[in-house]
């Protein structure tokens, strides 16, 4: 059996994986690192914080799983986005600390840059949907106008797998996906855009060559290899950036392959061969790992974190009996759920308790419970809450379905799925079949395993990914309760914009 070590970099922490040459998962070993935040709108992380939970993971999950170090052919790194690190000429890394993907730092740049060119444009040409002082090429600004003995210095400006990958064999380059995420790629030219490197100033050479996510890098270099415990035959793989990792891992590969990740937040993304691009709507989007797709998404900031809430402050006294050894909180709130009706006898819960996204006419948007009455009870919050969050998918997926054919399953992933309540309410909201596999929580995992396979030359295509998932669990439309949600979706919608005039309101 040959095996590949798969490593999902996330903001809160690594989490390492092993998978077999069979696709299955062997094992996986979780550590966090710290998050910094030393300045309004700045979220620092430290790099080096990153290999070294790297390290410990490795060896801890060898120990744990007794699989023979010679026998992982192969690695891949899944990282989280928009990443900055300043690589000196002399190979060292120049900054202690870094800004992550959501550091705002950048606005005054970004403004400065928008005084040049159309944001519209930029947008159009990017499909870099997220506020633009988030993506890499405002941060590298930042360092030009903030640090420019550091800017100076720097040889490559790379991503947060990037580092990972030159950590273990030396090679400053990054991949399509990545990318596609620092500002400057353009989706139509496949490539950086000449136009906006001129516009922006930077030095051309700071930015690191474009691999394919599959391409090996090289082998792990000694140090490495004997600090992880690995072998030094063990192939690198160039990885993708989350998001695309994610895709893969949820087999969404083919054109019109859609899911939805349900965590904190949540999104619906769809692959296809071109960037789904609209300029009120601004869905955001990442080249796949796949050369020649693309993958496509709208959010939310608020799911699972305002499901959190309603569960801590409405719902406290599941909490105390969860943590004295009762049942879960949240699968309680589902049988309460199961005993109010379609839409909650009109009661409706708008989630943006973490504000708007692009989907919203606000970022000000603020949530709440519209309709209450004293006739409504715990049962009708409970079905409200976990209908609020899925209608307000729901709009999100009608901004994809109007630009792009979709087919007629969603795969959901992410911890959200373990509801079999909600996935029946997500079914019936979407009027679409619902499917769950074994990989639900760890698609992006998956996804970096399946780079590593494929560069490998263990696996012939990233498309046998398909006939690894199997589905696990699934929901099929109630045709009636699909007909009561796509009756009140356009009320809904009013809902959500009236959120944001509120949240508007209250700024002032």
């Amino acid at each position: 059996m040959k095996y590949f070590i798969a490593y999902d970099l996330g903001t809160g922490g690594i989490k390492t994986g092993i998978y077999g040459e069979d696709g299955i998962s062997r094992g996986f070993c979780f550590k966090a690192y710290d998050t910094y935040f030393p300045r309004p709108n700045f979220r620092e992380q430290r790099p080096e914080d990153w290999w070294r939970a790297l390290a410990a993971t490795t060896k801890d999950l060898l120990s744990d799983t007794g699989i023979n170090p010679n026998d992982i052919v192969s690695l891949a790194v899944s990282g989280h986005s928009l990443g900055a690190l300043p690589i000196g000429k002399d190979g060292s890394l120049l900054c202690e600390y870094v800004p992550i993907w959501n550091d705002s730092r950048a606005s005054a740049e970004a403004k400065e840059f928008f005084n040049k060119t159309s944001e519209e444009e930029w947008y159009c040409t990017m499909g870099n949907g997220f506020p633009p002082e988030l993506y890499s090429i405002f941060k590298i600004l930042w360092y030009k106008k903030n640090m420019p003995e550091i800017y100076e210095q720097t040889q490559k400006f790379i991503g947060t797998k990037d580092f990972i990958n030159y950590k273990m064999t030396g090679v400053l380059a990054t991949d399509r996906s990545y990318a596609s995420g620092s500002g400057l790629y353009s989706a139509a030219e496949e490539g950086y855009s000449e136009k906006y490197i001129e516009l922006s100033g930077i030095d051309k050479e700071k930015l690191p060559k474009i691999l394919q996510s599959t391409d090996v890098l090289g082998t792990v270099l000694p140090d490495a290899a004997k600090l992880l415990g690995l072998s030094e035959k063990t192939l690198v793989c160039a990885g993708g950036v989350d998001n695309a990792c994610m895709a893969l891992g949820a087999g969404c590969i083919e054109s019109g392959d859609i899911y939805t990740s349900l965590g904190t937040s949540a999104w619906i993304a769809e692959c296809d061969d071109a960037p789904v691009i609209n300029a009120e709507k601004r869905p955001y989007a990442f080249a796949h790992c796949i050369p020649g797709k693309f993958v496509s998404a709208v959010a939310i900031f608020s799911a699972g974190n305002s499901l959190r809430w309603v569960r801590d402050k409405l719902f406290a006294d599941l909490c105390k009996e969860e943590a004295s050894g009762g049942k879960s909180a949240y699968a309680e709130i589902d049988k309460l759920a199961e005993k109010s009706p379609v839409c909650a006898n009109n009661l409706f819960f708008i989630p943006t308790l973490a504000g708007g996204s692009a989907l919203d006419k606000s970022p000000s948007a603020k949530g709440g419970f519209v309709g209450l009455d004293l006739m409504h009870t715990r049962e009708d919050i409970a079905r409200a809450t976990l209908e609020g969050i899925a209608l307000n998918l729901r709009v999100a997926l009608d901004v994809l379905k109007s630009h792009v054919t979709l087919c007629d399953k969603m795969l959901i992933v992410g911890g959200g799925s373990k509801s079999g309540m909600w996935m029946q309410i997500f079914a019936d909201a979407y009027n679409m079949a619902i499917t769950k596999t074994a990989f639900g929580e760890d698609a992006g995992s998956f996804g970096a395993a399946a780079l590593a396979a494929v560069g490998a030359g263990v696996w012939d295509s990233l498309n046998y990914v398909k006939t690894i998932l199997k589905t696990e669990v699934s929901a099929t439309p109630s045709e009636k309760n699909a007909s009561v949600y796509s009756e009140i979706i356009s009320t809904y919608k009013e809902l959500l914009d009236t959120s944001s005039v509120i949240g508007n309101m209250l700024k002032k």
